[in-house]
Parts: structure tokens; sequence; C-alpha cells
């Protein structure tokens, strides 16, 4: 089943070129949405990930990955 990930570029709380490794040993084989999401409030406060229809956010990249493993369709 094909996974639908988003996150955001502009994120204060995440970095992109260590977020993306992360996200692709998650879900192998997913392509991964890179923009703004607009989604700005929460982004500025916490890091967060779109997965599957849903937003998941941390305080840190490592915590909002582990959340969002029970949402990776296999």
């Amino acid at each position: 089943m094909a996974n639908d990930i988003l996150i955001c570029d502009k994120c204060k709380h995440m970095r992109t070129k260590s977020m993306l490794p992360k996200l692709e040993q998650m879900a192998p084989g997913t392509e991964i949405k890179v923009a703004c999401k607009s989604y700005c409030g929460p982004c500025s406060r916490f890091a967060f990930v779109f997965i599957n229809g849903r937003y998941i956010t941390a305080p840190t990249e490592d915590e909002v990955i582990e959340k969002a493993r029970k949402y990776v369709k296999k």
C-alpha cells in the first residue's frame, strides 16, 4: 500500500536533511513530498509530519517519527 507523507521545509523544529532519511527508512519506497504545508501555528512550535491524512506533532524529530510509525501502511 502507498503511504502519503508530507513534511515542511520551513519548519523551525525539523531539518529536511536529517528527516528525509529517517522517513525513508520508516516507509521504504514512499515518495515523500517536501514543501510548506501552511500549518504555521503548530509548525512554529513542534516538529510535525503529515502521514496518511493525519498531522503528527512532537517536540523533536525523533519523537515525531516514533509517533508516526503506527500510521505507516505496510
